[in-house]
């Protein structure tokens, strides 16, 4: 498998605070599936924005799917995004649109037709269990039924890496199940996955590897597969 993500003593701060991470190194592989560990305030959140390019580095080295991050111009930032979907904690839904219309989103931006955007939105949809519920208002779902439409609008235009910020923290058990299948599933059809979570019952059932965080610093756990 070839790597994806590579970090070398990499420091974030934000503005002239403290750097909030310090001297973080790890490498992603293709097809990969880690856990971001640790208690509130670790860092996780601050690590998932460097790893979606929200954020520069304070110092260190990145590269990701083969660029180097050092000077990277905005067409460059523009097309590594594009292989990168985001699952925000908060969902960050349009409630005031359909289903069908949030997950069409990202490849009406992009400028795809209504002919092009139909097939694509219904099948996924379909798959995550939520063809029914296409033309409903996404202010209308559950909570467990928000975080699956997250979901699918993060992998609409199949990226290569997805990352998501505590995905089951705010679901009952059987939805929880439910998006954590959901990403595993992602995960076997080649979808690199990064998750962070503080639930320890989940990290604990499912043997991931670990990027742990504690106190800015990064400990691998685990090992690949």
């Amino acid at each position: 498998m070839s790597t994806i993500v590579r970090f070398k003593n990499v420091g974030m701060r934000y503005g002239s605070e403290p750097e909030v991470l310090r001297d973080i190194n790890f490498s992603l592989k293709e097809g990969s599936f880690h856990f971001v560990s640790g208690v509130s305030g670790a860092g996780k959140s601050s690590l998932l924005r460097l790893l979606y390019l929200g954020h520069r580095p304070s110092r260190g080295f990145i590269k990701m799917f083969a660029r180097d991050l050092a000077n990277p111009g905005r067409k460059t930032l523009m097309e590594l995004r594009r292989k990168i979907g985001i699952v925000f904690q908060d969902f960050r839904l349009l409630e005031h649109l359909s289903v069908r219309e949030n997950v069409a989103l990202p490849l009406r931006i992009d400028g795809m037709s209504g002919s092009n955007v139909n097939g694509p939105v219904t099948e996924l949809l379909d798959w995550i269990g939520l063809g029914g519920k296409k033309d409903a208002l996404a202010s209308t779902l559950s909570g467990g039924e928000k975080q699956r439409l997250a979901v699918a609008r993060a992998v609409i235009r199949r990226p290569e890496l997805l990352l998501a910020d505590e995905p089951t923290g705010n679901l009952d058990a059987e939805s929880s199940f439910r998006v954590f299948g959901l990403l595993q599933e992602l995960n076997k059809l080649g979808t690199s996955i990064v998750i962070a979570t503080h639930d320890e019952t989940l990290i604990a059932n499912n043997k991931y590897p670990q990027l742990h965080l504690r106190d800015g610093r990064l400990e691998l756990r685990g090992s690949e597969y």
